[in-house]
């Protein structure tokens, strides 16, 4: 008896999944997919551009003069274009990996992308948590040291000094809290920042027990409840759509059947949700000078001196809230494609809410 070839079982195994999961099944994962890339790479092309000194992929284009761009006025030099090259291939290299990973993973459908974007959403909620627990304490109690004229005794003369400048702190002592952050995020699989609310609670309480029992009121007390403050309000979002918590419009959708509120859901988060998040983004870091990264770049900090130096930070809770979103709404509109096409396990999203 003959025995099937090698390349005959894997075409009958390719059949099989295709049977299973339609090319527009394929598409819609593979554009999934690229979505998030693309906020990565778009975040790491940021990086690169301004604070590597990178040319950036317009600026490459403009130099090549492809899709109609004007040249530059300055041509890029040799560094510059092979740098050019690079972030601009990253941008292609987006869609080979979509289509990659989609061939790769034939086998899952729409709801286990739902579960896995929805997940690293979470993940990057978490990861900022960590991060910004640690970074308020750390923070707060390097200002009431300086305050206290006790900061020089433990660390010497020249670093206090250095511990006043906002760039010096920010580079060497609160941004690595993003890194240690991600790692405990890593192994803490709960969904932590809802502890922010009690954050703000026993903070609130102890400036109160300070300034009323004690006398003693400090300008970073208050900076610290209105940092977490801002974290638990922009961190949230995320959450609040995974559990169906955000404020609707209902005086037609509470009306609608099932598969119009689905419909509704995937149009609404295809022609607002990923704009919106989209538009913060390019808005807030096309160049040196926008919203998010001016700030961001220059450290930016409030006017009292003796403060808490997180200002700057607390921009870029508005760029962790573009991604966060951004890879949720991704992950409901999967979600609701996944109802329409009738895929097993409807209820698999209040689940994953309830194991948070």
């Amino acid at each position: 008896m003959n025995q099937p070839s090698k390349s005959n079982t894997q075409q009958s195994v390719m059949a099989s999944a295709l049977e299973n999961h339609p090319i527009s099944v394929l598409l819609y994962r593979a554009a999934a997919a690229a979505m998030v890339a693309y906020v990565l790479v778009f975040l790491f092309n940021t990086y690169l551009i301004f604070v590597k000194g990178w040319p950036g992929p317009i600026n490459f284009l403009k130099h090549q003069q492809w899709l109609g761009f004007s040249p530059l006025r300055n041509a890029l030099e040799d560094s510059a274009i092979s740098q050019g090259w690079i972030q601009f291939l990253m941008l292609l290299a987006v869609l080979v990996f979509a289509a990659l990973w989609v061939h790769k993973t034939h086998h899952r459908n729409l709801r286990d992308d739902a579960k896995l974007w929805s997940d690293f959403s979470a993940y990057i909620i978490r990861a900022a948590f960590w991060a910004i627990l640690l970074i308020g304490l750390v923070d707060v109690f390097i200002s009431f040291l300086r305050i206290e004229n006790f900061l020089e005794i433990f660390v010497g003369q020249e670093l206090t000094i250095q511990l006043g400048r906002s760039s010096f702190r920010g580079t060497y002592v609160l941004y690595p809290m993003f890194i240690v952050g991600a790692i405990i995020a890593y192994f803490s699989k709960g969904l932590d920042f809802i502890w922010l609310a009690l954050l703000v609670v026993v903070t609130e309480f102890l400036i109160v027990i300070a300034r009323f029992i004690f006398s003693y009121e400090q300008a970073f007390m208050g900076d610290l409840v209105r940092f977490y403050y801002a974290a638990l309000f922009l961190f949230a979002s995320s959450y609040a759509l995974v559990s169906e918590g955000h404020v609707r419009v209902d005086v037609l959708y509470a009306s609608f059947n099932k598969r119009k509120k689905y419909i509704t859901n995937v149009v609404g988060c295809l022609i607002l949700g990923l704009p919106l998040c989209w538009i913060i983004l390019l808005s807030g870091m096309w160049n040196r000078g926008s919203s998010l990264t001016g700030p961001i770049l220059t450290f930016e900090g409030y006017q009292q001196g003796y403060g808490m130096y997180v200002k700057y930070i607390m921009v870029g809770f508005l760029i962790i809230y573009a991604v966060s979103m951004l890879v949720q709404f991704v992950s409901y509109a999967l979600e609701n494609m996944a109802n329409l096409r009738g895929e097993k396990g409807e209820t698999h999203r209040i689940e994953s809410v309830q194991d948070l």
